[in-house]
């Protein structure tokens, strides 16, 4: 079951606080929308996406009462520590800088990033003579973002976005040379049309995605990784994989 909310009613997030069970009956899980084709709106306006239909399935395991809340990606973690929600389930990367403020249930999925740009596009993505000068758009506080600013800040101009959806704006509306995103991301939203490719090979990042929690609800963890586990051995989270993607994520 679940209900959804969005983040920024500050007297609804004052309100969820008080709302919490000790056996975790009510959990609030944050996504980031949208993020296709993880979370997003349908043609309908519906909530959907690969971690959506995972989470619903994980909160039917749990037989526990979910609510939805809309956040941008900026404010996940702050958001999470100030009990607007209870878990993050929304593409975020275990880091060991991450790890020191949250904690990560199991891994659920990795996939790698991926390089994306308009077809006259012709710099070597992996050199940094050819990209100096270039513009890369990527998703503010992400491993892409990090991977990009490593490799290349102070050579090409790194601009950070909110949003995906905003960064493939501006990739389209020739603002931006190159993208560095998800993997899927850019296969659904950038590969799906016309004049655009991808360049230069996938490059795997980090130690994969798993939900994050506060540290101290190891309890919540520990249910959130045995209901994971579930769906993973009794064929529901490949039946739902296969919904979204031609290959596999599970790790």
């Amino acid at each position: 079951m679940k209900k959804l909310i969005v983040a920024a009613s500050c007297a609804l997030a004052m309100a969820a606080g008080t709302v919490q069970a000790k056996d975790w009956k009510e959990i609030r899980l944050a996504f980031d929308v949208p993020y296709e084709p993880f979370e997003y709106r349908d043609e309908n306006g519906e909530l959907t996406g690969f971690e959506v239909e995972l989470a619903e399935a994980m909160c039917e395991e749990l037989k526990a009462e979910c609510e939805f809340v809309i956040q941008a990606w900026d404010g996940m973690i702050p958001g999470l520590l100030a009990r607007k929600y209870d878990a993050i389930f929304s593409s975020m990367s275990i880091t060991e800088e991450r790890a020191e403020r949250v904690l990560f249930s199991d891994p659920y999925y990795i996939t790698p990033g991926g390089w994306f740009a308009r077809d006259g596009f012709s710099a070597d993505v992996t050199s940094k003579e050819e990209m100096e000068g270039k513009t890369i758009g990527v998703q503010r506080g992400t491993t892409m973002d990090t991977h990009a600013t490593e490799e290349f800040g102070g050579i090409a101009t790194i601009k950070r976005y909110t949003t995906a959806e905003d960064m493939v704006l501006d990739l389209e509306g020739q603002r931006l040379d190159v993208v560095f995103v998800d993997y899927p991301v850019g296969e659904q939203t950038i590969l799906s049309q016309e004049g655009f490719k991808e360049v230069g090979a996938p490059v795997k990042l980090g130690q994969g995605v798993a939900v994050a929690m506060r540290k101290r609800d190891k309890e919540l963890a520990n249910k959130v990784n045995a209901a994971l586990k579930k769906l993973k051995n009794d064929g529901t989270y490949d039946a739902i994989m296969e919904k979204y993607f031609n290959y596999d994520i599970k790790i």
